[in-house]
């Protein structure tokens, strides 16, 4: 039986190609970065040589997007030994995904779609998880969801499921702050509910991220600064967990490394204030 990684307390941003330059010739202030997994596993992928340089400088966290594990028909073996190979080369820090699914077969959505939080769903997704840390040898990070539609008929909420999932499997969590706001705005749920309802001491890492507007919905957009809102909600996940890992997260209209660090700072600006606040209770 798996048990959740060790913690780390430190912060950290993903590594985009738009900064490589930045974290190979400069002493970057951050205490690890993440990476997209898929991006270094594929014959003409990012090349894996700019990662292990920066292995060397940073401790390196794989965040997948397409392990699919909520897929009915089972996980892509071809996919895992490949992940494999990379978290043998890289030792990284987390390997994590997404409690979503996106491939039937031999179709792939290229998208991460939500699951029904039934107890038949959770039966898959736990036999998934434990297939996918056997062959990898090690736990894994699962992350909450951003969702658009929710599913009739289900028997527990989100949280529920995330926590029955870990216990069951011995994965940690991936909480995403910006997911829980997104989708407690979306669904009409309280996103302090959802926090209070987590199990703090399987989380391990944190993700913070921006977000937009969309036609009567919110929209996981990763395009935008963390809000107001969302950094709320991280100042009483702050209170709450134990020493976790948190990032900046930011795949499009990337800004420069500066504008970055500066929301990293404002991350461990409230991250300090709130370990002091419990230090004096």
């Amino acid at each position: 039986m798996f048990t959740p990684p060790p913690t780390f307390s430190g912060y950290g941003l993903g590594l985009r190609k738009e900064h490589y330059r930045d974290f190979l010739d400069t002493d970057v202030p951050v205490d690890f970065v993440e990476v997209i997994s898929e991006n270094f596993m594929v014959d003409g992928g990012q090349p894996r040589h700019i990662l292990r340089q920066v292995r060397e400088l940073h401790p390196v966290a794989l965040h997948g997007v397409s392990m699919s594990i909520g897929s009915a028909d089972g996980l892509d073996r071809t996919y895992l030994n490949r992940l494999r190979q990379l978290a043998n080369e890289i030792d990284p820090l987390f390997v994590s995904d997404h409690l979503s699914w996106s491939r039937i077969d031999r179709f792939n959505s290229h998208d991460l779609l939500p699951l029904p939080y039934t107890e038949e769903a959770l039966e898959i997704v736990c036999r998934n998880i434990n297939l996918a840390q056997d062959v990898l040898g090690r736990s894994m990070l699962f992350e909450n969801p951003s969702s658009y539609i929710a599913f009739d008929g289900a028997s527990m909420s989100e949280w529920e499921f995330l926590g029955e999932m870990s216990r069951r499997t011995g994965c940690g969590l991936l909480l995403d702050i910006n997911n829980i706001f997104v989708s407690a705005s979306n669904h009409g749920l309280d996103a302090h509910d959802y926090l209070r309802g987590i199990p703090a001491d399987r989380v391990r890492q944190v993700h913070l991220a921006g977000h937009t507007q969309g036609p009567g919905i919110l929209i996981d957009t990763h395009d935008q600064p963390v809000c107001a809102d969302v950094w709320d909600l991280y100042a009483m996940a702050s209170s709450m967990l134990g020493p976790v890992a948190t990032m900046i997260e930011r795949d499009d209209a990337i800004p420069p490394l500066a504008e970055l660090l500066d929301e990293l700072g404002t991350a461990r600006e409230i991250g300090r204030r709130q370990r002091g606040l419990r230090e004096a209770a």
